[in-house]
């Protein structure tokens, strides 16, 4: 049986909009991560996977429900054990750009969770163990004391990585890491990503709203629909017989290389999302479902259990 190092119970996250209303950003959601795996996290664009990452490394406090890691309530827990406990865990940016600091160097960049956490003995013993991050992400080092604007995107976000791993963590959220980048670039950082994953033993949350990159890189699969869960289960199976209506409407969307394939006769995904401050009674994603029906009006769905997979929907795919 896999080891459980991360799970969530009945995550809410509401945040205020004004003139008493809410946006419901995260709404019951419950999953757990094991220890070695890639957990891939996707959906539209504003239905709460930033949103719930942040729940899930305590840099959002909930407000309801509770994230335990190792067993421990991370939120909860004394702020000594928090700041033990958040040592695990470790955040991989979207945008390479905006996530480092211009004023500092390689070098203070990817030492800074060194100085912070007091790991190293020296100022010598830190630079040696700053190249050995350098080398492990493919940064020369002997660009150790440039800048980030003298890097491409794709080197900062190297980086990055270099400093997300630098206090050996053994979770990491990795927001959008890709999505930023070229393809040919994006292909480089996703097997460093599975290289460093191996030699680390880290397990990933990996949150993108591209399914190509999320099936490439991903072991599991949960599909998210306005701050709810609609489906999970092993990546593969998912992508291959999606049994959520808003799963097979998602895959259907993935772009075709194959030209004599473009004409074929394909159900997409129509309409724009519900409100987050006033989602629909129910199923949320009954507004834009070609199979709703009363009770999807009526009744939210709970999850079912079904070949090892769990979707939450009235009237599933066969």
């Amino acid at each position: 049986m896999r080891e459980p190092l991360l799970e969530a119970e009945h995550l809410v996250r509401e945040f205020p909009a004004g003139r008493g209303q809410k946006v419901h950003a995260v709404s019951d959601v419950s999953l757990c991560l094991y220890r070695g795996e890639t957990l891939g996290l996707v959906g539209e664009s504003g239905c709460g996977k930033t949103t719930l990452g942040r729940l899930l490394t305590g840099l959002t406090p909930p407000s309801s429900g509770r994230v335990l890691l190792e067993g421990q309530p991370l939120p909860g827990a004394s702020e000594r054990d928090v700041r033990g406990l958040r040592r695990k865990l470790q955040f991989i940016f979207q945008d390479p750009y905006a996530s480092l600091d211009p004023r500092m160097t390689v070098r203070d960049l990817i030492a800074e969770p060194l100085t912070a956490r007091r790991l190293c003995a020296s100022k010598a013993q830190e630079t040696g163990k700053v190249l050995e991050l350098m080398a492990a992400v493919g940064i020369p080092e002997e660009l150790l004391y440039r800048y980030p604007h003298q890097f491409s995107g794709g080197q900062r976000q190297r980086i990055g990585i270099a400093r997300a791993i630098a206090a050996d963590p053994e979770l990491i959220v990795c927001d959008e890491p890709v999505s930023a980048l070229d393809v040919s670039v994006q292909n480089q950082i996703l097997n460093l990503l599975r290289e460093l994953q191996r030699a680390r033993k880290l397990t990933y949350l990996f949150i993108s709203h591209d399914l190509s990159v999320v099936r490439f890189i991903a072991d599991r699969v949960c599909v998210l629909f306005l701050g709810r869960i609609c489906e999970m289960g092993p990546a593969e199976e998912v992508f291959t017989h999606p049994l959520h209506p808003y799963t097979r409407l998602l895959i259907n969307a993935i772009p075709i290389p194959d030209p004599g394939m473009r004409d074929r006769e394909t159900e997409l995904l129509t309409g724009d999302p519900p409100s987050p401050i006033h989602p629909p009674s129910g199923c949320r994603f009954r507004t834009r479902c070609p199979r709703a029906a009363a009770k999807c009006a009526e009744v939210v769905p709970e999850p079912v259990s079904k070949d090892g997979r769990c979707v939450c929907c009235h009237f599933p795919e066969e």
